[in-house]
C-alpha cells in the first residue's frame, strides 16, 4: 500500500505493515500529532510530535519500532505522554530521567546479581564464605557495580586471565585454581540470569576453552607402594591427636572438611557410626558412616583429650572452634610428603584400592558420599549400611597388614 492512497485513520496494522517504503523517509499522521515512520529500507517506527513545556518548541517523542510496537500500544504510549505534558513534564526529560535513575540503582549491577544468587544456594559454611570471598576480592572491585547486561564475553576473559597470572601471596605461583574457580562461579551467576530471562546468553559460556587449565592438586596421593611408609610415618608421628586425626581420615575416606569440624554429637560409639548432618555434606545429604573397630579405639583416646569442647579436633587458642584447615596438611608436609600427598588424597587411594580388592561400585560411592549421576543415581538411593560396615572393617585391617609389613621389614 501507498501512502497516497485512502487510509483511515487511526491506521489499522494490516494498513501499517503493508505501507511500501519510497525514495525518502516519510510521515503519516495516525490522530493527535501520533506519527507513523517509513524510512527507505522499510524500516517503520512511531513518534509523537509535542511542545516542549518549557518553551513551547516543537519536539519530537520515539515510542518504539513497528511490529514491535503495535498501532494499540503506540496510541497507548502516546496517551501516556499526554497525561504527562498535562502536568507540565516533558515526556522526553522524563523518560532521560528513568534512565538515569535506573542506571544509578544497583537493580542490574553484577554485585546484586551474584548476591541474589549467593543467598538462593544452600552452601556450606566453609563453600560460602570460600566463593563469597573469592567475588569480593577477584571480581567485585573490577564489575561490582557493572551493568551485568552489557559486560561483554571479551571483558570476562579478560578478567580471568588477569586472575590466573596474580601471584598467590606465599608461594608466589600463579593463583590458576582461583581464576578458573572464579570462571564457574560467574558462568552460574549469570545462568540465573538467563533462567530468568533477564538476559538472552551467558558471556561466560565457552570461556573455559581459553583459560590456563588448572590441574587438581587437590587429590595429591602416593603410589601404592609408598602407602605403608606412609601408614608408618602418621601412626609414629608425636602429636597424638593430629595424628589420630591423619589415622582416621586414612581409614574412613570422608572428606577432611567433614572430619575437621566433625562434633561428639555426631557419634554413637556404642554403635559404632558417625552421621554426619546434611547441612555440613557438599551434596547436602545425611552421610552415614559405619566405624571399624580401629577408628572406635582412635576416638576414645581422642575424647580424653577434647576435655569440654565439642568437637573432636579444638583449636589450641579457642576450644569452642575446631582446629584450622592446614593442620592436617602441615602434618604432612612436616613429615616430608609434600606435592606428594594432600588430606583429601586418601579419598582416592580408599576409592581405587577397594575396588582392586573387589568391592562394587556403588559401595564405594557410597561411602564417598558420591552422587551418582544420570538415570541410575535417581533411582537408585541405596546407602548400602551392612555391606559398607563389613567393607569398613576389611580396608581397615587392610591398612593394618600394610604397617604390619613395613615392621617385619616386607615389601608392599
Amino acid at each position: 500500500m501507498k501512502r497516497t492512497d485512502s487510509i483511515k485513520k487511526p491506521m489499522k496494522d494490516t494498513v501499517l505493515s503493508s505501507l511500501e517504503p519510497e525514495s525518502k523517509e516519510y510521515r503519516i499522521n495516525d490522530g493527535n500529532n501520533l506519527h507513523f515512520v517509513v524510512n527507505p529500507k522499510g524500516n517503520k517506527r512511531w513518534e509523537l510530535r509535542y511542545k516542549k513545556p518549557s518553551n513551547l518548541k516543537q519536539s519530537w517523542l520515539g515510542l518504539g519500532t513497528y511490529p514491535e510496537v503495535s498501532g494499540k500500544f503506540a496510541r497507548q504510549k502516546a496517551d501516556e505522554a499526554r497525561l504527562l505534558l498535562a502536568d507540565g513534564i516533558d515526556p522526553r526529560e522524563h523518560r532521560e530521567e528513568q534512565k538515569q535513575a535506573l542506571l544509578n540503582s544497583d537493580q542490574f549491577s553484577f554485585k546484586s546479581l551474584a548476591k541474589e544468587y549467593c543467598k538462593s544456594k544452600k552452601w556450606t559454611d566453609a563453600t560460602r564464605v570460600r566463593n563469597e570471598g573469592a567475588l569480593a576480592n577477584h571480581v567485585y572491585p573490577t564489575m561490582g557495580n557493572r551493568d551485568y547486561r552489557k559486560i561483554t564475553k571479551q571483558e570476562w576473559l579478560g578478567l580471568i586471565q588477569k586472575i590466573q597470572q596474580k601471584p598467590h601471596p606465599k608461594t608466589g605461583n600463579p593463583i590458576i585454581e582461583m581464576g578458573d574457580r572464579v570462571r564457574g562461579l560467574c558462568k552460574d551467576i549469570y545462568d540465573l540470569a538467563e533462567v530468568t530471562m533477564r538476559i538472552d546468553h551467558n558471556p561466560l559460556s565457552g570461556i573455559e576453552k581459553f583459560i590456563t587449565k588448572h590441574e587438581s592438586q587437590n587429590m595429591l596421593h602416593v603410589k601404592i607402594d609408598e602407602l605403608p611408609k606412609l601408614l608408618v610415618d602418621i601412626r609414629s608421628y608425636p602429636s597424638r591427636v593430629t595424628s589420630i586425626g591423619l589415622q582416621l581420615l586414612s581409614m574412613l575416606a570422608c572428606r577432611p572438611t567433614e572430619l575437621r569440624e566433625a562434633v561428639w554429637s555426631e557419634f554413637n560409639l556404642d554403635k559404632g557410626i558417625w552421621v554426619i548432618p546434611s547441612e555440613r555434606m557438599k551434596k547436602r545429604v545425611e552421610h552415614t558412616i559405619p566405624l571399624p573397630t580401629q577408628a572406635l579405639t582412635l576416638l576414645y583416646e581422642l575424647k580424653s583429650y577434647s576435655g569440654n569442647s565439642a568437637y573432636l579436633f579444638k583449636s589450641r587458642s579457642n576450644s569452642s572452634k575446631p582446629v584450622s584447615d592446614n593442620t592436617f596438611n602441615k602434618v604432612l608436609k612436616t613429615l616430608g610428603y609434600q606435592s606428594k600427598q594432600t588430606p583429601h588424597g586418601f579419598r582416592h587411594i580408599f576409592s581405587t584400592q577397594l575396588r582392586e580388592i573387589g568391592f562394587t561400585r556403588d559401595h564405594v560411592e557410597a561411602a564417598l558420599a558420591h552422587k551418582i549421576s544420570g538415570v541410575e543415581g535417581v533411582y537408585n538411593k541405596a546407602i548400602y549400611i551392612d555391606q559398607r560396615k563389613e567393607m569398613m572393617q576389611k580396608w581397615a585391617d587392610h591398612l593394618d597388614e600394610l604397617v604390619l609389613r613395613v615392621s617385619k621389614g616386607e615389601a608392599a
